[in-house]
């Protein structure tokens, strides 16, 4: 082979790999961990929601939810949409968070509130989703990365809601390998649902026993919000002590 030939064999193998490299870079890039502290620290932010940070660890769960740039997220419960916007900020301009609440939920507890966090620049990403529990997710929405359910799924419990039909849409919904993050107030072993609407608590055992009875399967758990010192028999609005609070990653099986 002459000079010329090699060097010009060289030259189009190099220009091959760029191009197939190319690629990959860009999506390794597009997933790449955005600053989850500075998520938490925007100048935009609300003086009401950086005081629920201090009881929230906001960067910590974010963290553990491994949320990433572009990622295609479900916010079962939303509410007024705290965890909604740091999602959508986690996620960017790329990514899409859907935003779930049931009619009578929005009606009796929201009111307007989402709407008017909604305007926020940094919200343009989301989809507000009002559909009933049991069946949270409309049917063009597949192969959702990351599901979130915030401290509201013992609210569940006492509605009229069909929650293995609520958790099967769920594992249904996410993507082979997608994660689910739930969290929520703690009760006292053999309390069960039964301090659900009470005390605004579940025992992690019962609720471990319903997501699993899904397909889910338990990878992670996080204790950035235990509290031991809890004795878990009052309420979680205005505590004596911090509420004991467990944080649990679940994933459908590849």
């Amino acid at each position: 082979m002459s000079g010329t030939v090699y060097r010009r064999t060289l030259l189009i193998g190099a220009l091959v790999s760029l191009t197939i490299s190319a690629p990959s870079v860009a999506f390794a890039q597009e997933a790449k961990a955005p600053d989850y502290e500075a998520i938490v620290a925007a100048p935009d932010r609300t003086d009401a929601d950086r005081q629920a940070d201090q009881r929230r660890q906001p960067a910590k769960m974010l963290a553990f939810t491994g949320v990433r740039t572009g990622m295609k997220v479900l916010d079962m419960e939303a509410s007024a949409g705290y965890s909604t916007e740091l999602l959508a900020r986690a996620v960017g301009p790329t990514g899409t968070v859907y935003a779930q609440d049931s009619a009578a939920v929005i009606e009796r507890f929201v009111k307007d509130r989402f709407d008017i966090r909604a305007q926020k620049p940094a919200m343009k990403n989301v989809v507000h989703v009002v559909r009933n529990f049991d069946d949270p997710i409309p049917p063009d929405v597949s192969g959702l990365d990351l599901i979130t359910f915030f401290f509201a799924y013992h609210d569940i419990t006492y509605m009229e809601v069909d929650r293995a039909a609520m958790n099967k849409k769920m594992f249904a919904a996410l993507k082979p390998g997608g994660f689910l993050i739930i969290a929520d107030h703690s009760a006292k072993a053999g309390d069960g649902i039964n301090v659900a609407r009470t005390l605004h608590r579940i025992e992690e055992s019962t609720l471990k026993q319903e997501i699993e009875a899904a397909g889910f399967k338990l990878v992670a758990e996080a204790d950035f919000l235990r509290h031991p010192e809890d004795p878990r028999d009052a309420k979680v609005f205005q505590p004596t002590v911090p509420n004991d609070e467990f944080v649990l990653k679940y994933q459908k099986p590849l």
